[in-house]
């Protein structure tokens, strides 16, 4: 049986996720992208994983900072997940076109505003899996808020609930 690329991505499309910002400081300026290839590892030690693109900008940034945030987006972050999916963007208009303000960790990693949960995380390995590498990194800090989440389904985004928006 030989199965084509369109195949598969319809295959994942039916497993809804919630979306993420990967956040990292470099020279000063936020470098972000938008992710949903997140998962927990580990409990004992504290583990996630992300998977990024090799073309990613931010696939670099990962690898030469070994520190980067997760930022869970909240339902009415939309914006700011579609401003850090595209594939150029500019670094100092993320508030002005997409309402993304940011703080800094004691470490300098930016914490996305309004996200429901912020990890700020610490490289640990990377596994390379096809045209994606597999970060994987030690959880050392974490903030929750309350909201609902921003999901992806089916190609396009949604709300817990609802269908496709």
């Amino acid at each position: 049986m030989s199965l084509s690329q369109i195949e598969f991505r319809s295959a994942m499309g039916q497993f809804a996720t919630g979306v993420t910002i990967l956040t990292v400081d470099l020279d000063g300026q936020v470098h972000g992208m938008t992710a949903n290839a997140f998962a927990s590892v580990s409990l004992d030690p504290l583990l996630v994983l992300v998977c990024v693109d090799h073309r990613a900008r931010t696939h670099a940034h990962l690898h030469a900072k070994k520190r980067f945030g997760i930022n869970v987006l909240s339902e009415d972050q939309r914006a700011i997940s579609e401003y850090y999916a595209q594939p150029v963007y500019a670094h100092d208009q993320a508030e002005a076109s997409a309402g993304a303000r940011f703080e800094r960790t004691q470490h300098g990693t930016p914490v996305l505003h309004g996200a429901l949960a912020y990890l700020e995380c610490k490289l640990v390995s990377t596994q390379e899996a096809g045209d994606h590498t597999i970060f994987i990194a030690e959880v050392e800090d974490v903030v929750v808020r309350e909201g609902k989440p921003l999901l992806f389904f089916r190609g396009g985004y949604c709300q817990i609930g609802d269908g496709a928006l």
